[in-house]
C-alpha cells in the first residue's frame, strides 16, 4: 500500500571521510527538497554544522566539536529531533558506496544486509565502515524509520565483461575482484539531465561523463549504458583526485616495502589520504587553492598540470572505446565550477570535436562548445542527494513516481 502522501519526508545521508552531508527532501508527486546540509571536518579542532534551508532564516553555519563520526552523527539526530523545520521522517536513503558482488539495486536495509556488509569492508574499507556506522546509529535512534541503501555501484552494473575483467589470475574474479565502477548516482542523475535536454544523444549516442570532485572519475556511455569508467575493484583507482593516488604501478608496492619497509596498511593510507593533489602540491588538496598559487608554487601548478593531463588522456581513451564523442559533460565541484580547469582539459581535444567558446565557459554555461562543434560540451549540476531520494519513493512506493519536475 503507498504511504500517506501528506507531510512525508525523506532525509538522504552521503558521509565521506571527514563529512557527512545531508538533505531533507518533502516527498509529494516528486522530491522536493526543504534544506541541505553538511558536518564537515570531522576529527579536526575546526567542524561545522551548516544548513541551507528554503526559507533563509533557518539556515546556519555554527562551529561544533565532532571529534569523531559517531559524535557527528549523533548531532546531526539530536538536531533532527529538536528542528520543527524537520517534521515527521518517513524514511533515510543512504548513499553506500560499495556492494560488492551481490549488492547493486538500491534497496531496504535489512540486518541479514548489515551481516554482510560487515563481511564485504574489505572491499571498501575507506567508506563502508563509516557508513555501515551511520546505519546502525539512525536504526538505534530511529528504529520505527525505514532506511534505504542506494549503491554507487549499480550505474556500472552491466559492463562489457571485456571492461569488467581485471589482468590477474581468474580464480579472483569468482571471489567478487573486478572492475566496479563508482559514483553511479552521479552518473544517473546526468544521464537523466541529458535526457531531458537532448533525449536522442542520451539513449542512443557517444557521452563521456566527467565528474570532477574530491573525488573524480570518467564513464563511457553508449546508448544510455555505461561501457567502461576509470574507477576500478576500488574509488582509489583511475585518474589523480584530491588525497587519491588514482592509478599506479603495482610494483611500487613491493618498492617501498623493500627500501621503507611500509606496510600494506601504511600504503594504502599513503594513497588514499596523502596522495593526488596534496602529494604532488605537498601544500593542498583543495583545486581552488591549487590555482590561486600556481604562479608562485610549482608545485602547485605541477599537480594542476597532472590531474588536467590525466582526464585529457582518459577522455581520448573513452574516445577510442566509444569509437567517437557526441556529448561530454562535466559535473562535480571541479567540473561545474572551473572554468580554467575544463578549458585546460579540453585544449588540444579539437580532433576529436572538441572546441570551448571561452566566454560561455568562463560563466558555466549549460553548453560551453562552439555551435559548429561535432562535440557539444555541457556542464551540468548533479545531485545524488535528489538520486537517492528519488530511489526511496520507488522502493517504498511513497508517491506514485519520482520523477524530476519539467
Amino acid at each position: 500500500m503507498a504511504m500517506t502522501r501528506s507531510s512525508t519526508r525523506i532525509l538522504t545521508i552521503n558521509g565521506g571521510s571527514s563529512s557527512i552531508k545531508f538533505a531533507l527532501f518533502d516527498a509529494v508527486s516528486t522530491p522536493r527538497q526543504i534544506l541541505s546540509g553538511m558536518i564537515d571536518g570531522i576529527g579536526l579542532s575546526d567542524a561545522t554544522f551548516r544548513v541551507k534551508h528554503v526559507t533563509p532564516a533557518d539556515s546556519f553555519s555554527r562551529e561544533v566539536t565532532a571529534p569523531d563520526r559517531a559524535a557527528a552523527v549523533g548531532m546531526l539526530m539530536d538536531w533532527i529531533e529538536k528542528d520543527a523545520s524537520c517534521g515527521v521522517l518517513t524514511a533515510v536513503g543512504h548513499r553506500v558506496v560499495h556492494g560488492g558482488p551481490k549488492y547493486f539495486e538500491p534497496q531496504c536495509i535489512t540486518p541479514e544486509m548489515l551481516d554482510e556488509l560487515q563481511r564485504l569492508t574489505a572491499f571498501d574499507p575507506e567508506h563502508l565502515p563509516e557508513e555501515i556506522l551511520l546505519i546502525e546509529a539512525f536504526r538505534h535512534r530511529f528504529p520505527e524509520l525505514s532506511q534505504i541503501a542506494c549503491f554507487d555501484t549499480e550505474f556500472h552494473r552491466d559492463l562489457p565483461r571485456v571492461a569488467k575483467l581485471l589482468p590477474i589470475p581468474r580464480r579472483y574474479e569468482a571471489m567478487g575482484v573486478r572492475r566496479y565502477g563508482f559514483h553511479g548516482l552521479s552518473y544517473a542523475f546526468l544521464m537523466e539531465e541529458l535526457a531531458r535536454r537532448d533525449v536522442v544523444v542520451a539513449t542512443a549516442g557517444r557521452v563521456i561523463l566527467v565528474h570532477l570532485g574530491s573525488g573524480a572519475s570518467l564513464a563511457a556511455v553508449r546508448d544510455g549504458k555505461s561501457i567502461d569508467t576509470s574507477m576500478s575493484f576500488t574509488p582509489t583507482s583511475g585518474i589523480p583526485m584530491s588525497t587519491r593516488s588514482g592509478d599506479l604501478d603495482p610494483g611500487l608496492i613491493g618498492y617501498l616495502a623493500r627500501t621503507e619497509k611500509m606496510t600494506v596498511q601504511q600504503f594504502n593510507d599513503m594513497v588514499t589520504t596523502q596522495s593526488g593533489l596534496l602529494g604532488i602540491s605537498e601544500t593542498s588538496s583543495d583545486m581552488r587553492d591549487l590555482l590561486a598559487h600556481e604562479t608562485l608554487d610549482v608545485r602547485a601548478a605541477e599537480a594542476v598540470a597532472l590531474f588536467c593531463y590525466q582526464v585529457k588522456k582518459w577522455i581520448g581513451a573513452f574516445a577510442a572505446a566509444l569509437g567517437g564523442i557526441d556529448t561530454l559533460v562535466f559535473a562535480g565541484s571541479i567540473g561545474e565550477n572551473s572554468p580554467v580547469v575544463r578549458s585546460r582539459i579540453c585544449a588540444g581535444l579539437k580532433f576529436l570535436g572538441v572546441e570551448l567558446v571561452e566566454e560561455k565557459n568562463a560563466i558555466n554555461g549549460d553548453v560551453i562548445s562552439i555551435a559548429t562543434a561535432a562535440v557539444s560540451v555541457r556542464v551540468i549540476r548533479t545531485d545524488e542527494q535528489f538520486m537517492i531520494a528519488k530511489s526511496v519513493i520507488r522502493i517504498l512506493a511513497i508517491v506514485p513516481n519520482g520523477n524530476r519536475p519539467q
